[in-house]
This record gives C-alpha cells, structure tokens and sequence, in this order.
C-alpha cells in the first residue's frame, strides 16, 4: 500500500466535494458541474479505498465497477448498491458534453452531493476499521 498515494486520492476527493458543497450555495448554480464533482469525489474515494487494499485500479468512472471491486475486499460495500450511489455515474462523463445536453434540478444536484457525501464517509470508516490513520 501507498499511504501518500491513498491520500492524495482522499485529497483530490474532498477537492470535488468541495466545489460541489460550494456551488451548490450559489444563486443559480452550475449544477452539471455539482453533479460532476459528486460523482468525482465518490469515485476517488472508492480508488483510494482499492489503493490502500493494493488493488490495481484501471481507468473507469464506473461506480458500480468500483464498488464490485471493493466488495471483492469487503462485503458491506455492497450496501452502497442500495443508496443507489452507482447513479452517480451518470455525471461522470455523459453530463459534460453537449451531444447529452443536460441540466439537473437543483434537488438532484443536492442529491448527487448527499450521495458523495455517503460515499466518503462509508470510505472513510472502511479505511479506518484496516488501520488506515485519517
């Protein structure tokens, strides 16, 4: 395991959260970007959990993919499947490209954010349960 690696992903993660958190206060915010960034933050710290757990980690913003991974070391990721966090996927790419021209509503960019927020704390918990100093 990498520490410095699993931490700079941690780092980049709360990065995008914090833009998400800080957009969303904003009178009429960019909510593409918000939702963007949600599924960002989820899916660096999906990697920094495979990371610490030496798993090798090929380019994907396949949420599902990662919590399948992640399960492969700990069941209770799976769990996340009900949260229904893999719809942040959606945001990964599709949103960014005017072939998908696409907007959320306020609401759902709040629920995009809520969702990242899940994420890093049940990643958060998990590394910390392996010995991981936060």
């Amino acid at each position: 395991m990498n520490e410095d690696t699993v931490r700079k992903w941690i780092l980049k993660a709360e990065s995008d959260l914090k833009i998400a958190k800080d957009e969303i206060t904003m009178e009429n915010p960019a909510t593409d970007a918000i939702c963007f960034h949600a599924q960002q933050c989820a899916e660096k710290y999906l990697k920094a959990y495979l990371v610490f757990n030496n798993k090798e980690i090929r380019r994907t913003h396949d949420i599902a993919e990662l919590i399948k991974m992640c399960s492969e070391i700990d069941q209770e990721f799976n769990n996340l499947n009900r949260e229904d966090i893999v719809s942040l996927t959606d945001y990964a790419v599709e949103i960014r490209y005017i072939d998908d021209f696409y907007f959320p509503p306020v609401e759902e960019a709040k629920l995009a954010i809520e969702l990242a927020g899940k994420v890093k704390d049940f990643v958060l918990r998990k590394l910390k349960e392996r010995g991981y100093e936060l």
